[in-house]
């Protein structure tokens, strides 16, 4: 797929997990968009299409593609879409599960079910990957905005906004710019360079504690649906991950509720779009959980290792 010269933008926001190793270090987070719709999508295949595609005909083959796709699903059937990935079925488990097998048969699958999810694991054969570092290079990454959450007292009331200042505001040159800005500013530079020269020294040591692996344990109660990913890829619970890893959340609530998440304690920042809530923490250098509310209910039914 050639890039198109639209921008992906990308928003940098600052760690405020108290106590976390990473609090006050920034991440980078994409811009938020309104999502498109399926006839603006079939809109956009078919433009692409030449006078041969009909914008009715994309929204035709497209509302067959998405009620075929439901019904393999419903026949615990994964679907693979060659050069996008594979939609497959999952089941989650009713809270604790059953004791022993006769348990389970007596309970009867229906009650050992809590429900069924679809996942999504992007192509991986060669020459047709789109998993997250080698989709990055199908990107024009550009940096956007400084992201912060503000709290004020109104009215006796506290109340969160969002402040978004332009990182152009900064004037700092990026590495990604094409110049001779580096080697015009070597002078600077020279300790600068000396101090990577020993940060390359100890490439090695670096290279061996990133390949020590932390346990993340996920807990999730509530109404609700959540994902957890770290490079696009599900994160069960009990995954080895080493410090620094940049892990996704990903939580659906039920109507009107308001979920929350926490690791090791501390609070993740979530935001919404559309009735999805997101957020990201870097796993800390150590074992650590993670615990999902996704809203207060009677179904608590959720199995981590699904």
């Amino acid at each position: 797929m050639a890039k198109e010269n639209i921008a992906f933008l990308v928003n940098l926001r600052k760690n405020t997990q108290e106590g976390s190793p990473m609090e006050g270090r920034y991440y980078p987070e994409a811009e938020s968009k309104e999502t498109l719709s399926m006839k603006g999508f079939a809109k956009h295949v078919s433009e692409h299409g030449g006078t041969l595609v009909t914008l009715e005909f994309m929204q035709l083959v497209m509302a067959a593609i998405v009620k075929c796709l439901k019904e393999m699903m419903s026949h615990g059937q994964p679907v693979k879409l060659d050069g996008l990935g594979t939609f497959r079925p999952t089941v989650t488990s009713v809270k604790n599960g059953a004791a022993t097998i006769e348990d389970a048969l007596r309970m009867g699958v229906n009650n050992m079910v809590a429900g069924v999810n679809f996942v999504f694991i992007p192509e991986n054969a060669q020459g047709e990957e789109i998993t997250s570092k080698k989709f990055k290079d199908q990107c024009s990454l550009q940096f956007a905005y400084l992201v912060e959450t503000v709290k004020k007292v109104i009215g006796g009331k506290e109340k969160s906004y969002t402040l978004r200042t332009p990182l152009s505001a900064w004037g700092i040159i990026s590495a990604d710019e094409e110049g001779s800005e580096g080697s015009e500013g070597s002078e600077n530079g020279q300790n600068g360079g000396s101090e990577n020269q020993g940060s390359n020294e100890n490439q090695g040591s670096t290279q061996n504690q990133e390949t020590q692996g932390y346990a993340l344990t996920i807990s999730r109660t509530g109404v609700g649906s959540a994902t957890v990913t770290k490079d696009g890829n599900a994160v069960t619970s009990g995954a080895s991950l080493n410090e620094d890893d940049e892990v996704e959340i990903s939580i659906t609530p039920a109507e009107g509720q308001v979920p929350t998440a926490t690791v090791n304690g501390s609070e993740i920042e979530l935001t919404e779009d559309n009735g999805v809530y997101s957020g990201s923490f870097a796993m800390p250098g150590q074992a650590s959980t993670l615990i999902i509310n996704t809203g207060e209910g009677e179904d608590d039914d959720y199995d981590p290792n699904a």
